[in-house]
């Protein structure tokens, strides 16, 4: 394996690296991937986003959620600043619980075409009920092992 960084033929303009703008909101966002090195072995890779921030799109107030993203990758691997910056520009992007997860879902798996990915999204409560959104798209291969996402559910004070 080099020890020389490089950049892929197939993603000459990776934000990792570099000084780049904070995305205002997530269509502006760019996703990364980079070539999948074991392309030929099945593993799970997990991104975990305990601080996960967007807006009520009715009343403006600040919703959090603890994000977890389980995936199996095809030929493409997620590159990690390029998911922060996207996870940040939801800030001050008004929208559902169930419409920011399953859109943060469905957006990566358009962008690295993973043989299987699940999101699991754990909001926090607002109005006393929390609300936690799952979602998944392709076939788990048989051989990977999915660890459970370790997130507790909600007891309150309890």
């Amino acid at each position: 394996m080099s020890k020389t960084p490089r950049k892929s033929a197939a993603s000459p303009s990776l934000q990792l690296g570099q000084a780049v703008e904070w995305p205002d909101r997530p269509e502006a966002a760019k996703l990364d991937r980079v070539p999948n090195p074991q392309k030929d072995t099945h593993f799970l890779a997990r991104f975990t986003a305990p601080e996960f921030t967007s807006l009520c799109p009715v009343t403006g107030q600040p919703d959090f959620a603890h994000l977890v993203i389980d995936y199996v990758p095809g030929p493409w691997l997620l590159e990690s600043k390029s998911l922060k910056l996207y996870l940040a520009s939801f800030r001050n992007h008004g929208a559902f619980h169930e419409d920011c997860t399953v859109a943060i879902g469905k957006r990566i798996a358009t962008e690295i075409k993973p043989k299987w990915l699940r999101i699991g999204g754990y909001w926090y409560p607002r109005g006393g009920i929390p609300i936690d959104v799952f979602w998944q798209t392709g076939k788990l291969p048989k051989d990977v092992w999915v660890p459970d996402q370790g997130v507790q559910p909600y007891r309150g004070r309890g």
